[in-house]
């Protein structure tokens, strides 16, 4: 009974931790399992940031104007994952803008993997199975109709009779994590990367943001 009421009052303590000031970014690709992530966000008490509103500020990011991701961070919530979070330069801003904060880089076993989890989920959400086209992603209805080609064209920047190029797309992947454990080398206890599908995955991702 003891050790519940002490878990009951340590949550909400820790997640006071993380505030207006200080926040945590999983800043690894879509298609690193940060599902699993925003789950155990919820679980720790840190508010995550709706994710709606997030990716309508996607475009801004993507073209460098970062006013509005920034606002949104400081006012909607203490956790944020997958995109914009995850767009060249996005974390770099946001490390500027929050100094105290923490980031995640999920990570797959390889790019390859990566590639065929990413290519998987969206042939299943917007062309019943088959690699998406052009064609599909303009007529995908995911936060409006058009969004998905809109966002294909800022992030992928791949021939477009060829979006799912796997050359292109695999060594996109490794430059985007390389930049960030770049950026972050000099940096100590602000960057954890860690592989989900490892057993120890959310034991360190609890240790590195001290909820123990």
């Amino acid at each position: 009974m003891i050790q519940r009421i002490y878990n009951l009052i340590k949550k909400p303590i820790n997640a006071f931790i993380y505030s207006r000031s200080r926040k945590v970014f999983c800043i690894g690709k879509n298609g690193t399992f940060t599902p699993s992530v925003s789950k155990l966000f919820n679980e720790m008490g840190l508010a995550v940031g709706p994710q709606r509103p997030a990716e309508l500020l996607a475009k801004e990011c993507a073209k460098n104007d970062f006013k509005g991701i920034i606002k949104y961070v400081k006012y909607r919530g203490m956790a944020f994952l997958d995109v914009p979070f995850n767009l060249t330069n996005t974390f770099k801003i946001l490390d500027k803008e929050f100094p105290d904060s923490k980031f995640i880089l999920t990570i797959k076993d390889s790019p390859e993997d990566w590639y065929i989890t990413n290519t998987s989920y969206h042939s299943k959400l917007f062309a019943n199975g088959n690699l998406p086209t052009k064609s599909d992603l303009k007529k995908a209805t995911y936060v409006y109709p058009g969004w998905m080609w809109e966002m294909n064209r800022l992030i992928y920047k791949t021939p477009e009779d060829d979006i799912y190029n796997k050359k292109i797309l695999m060594q996109q992947y490794n430059d985007y994590n390389k930049s960030v454990i770049e950026y972050f080398k000099n940096k100590p206890g602000k960057l954890l990367v860690v592989n989900l599908a490892y057993k120890d995955a959310l034991f360190r991702i609890r240790n590195f943001l001290n909820f123990n």
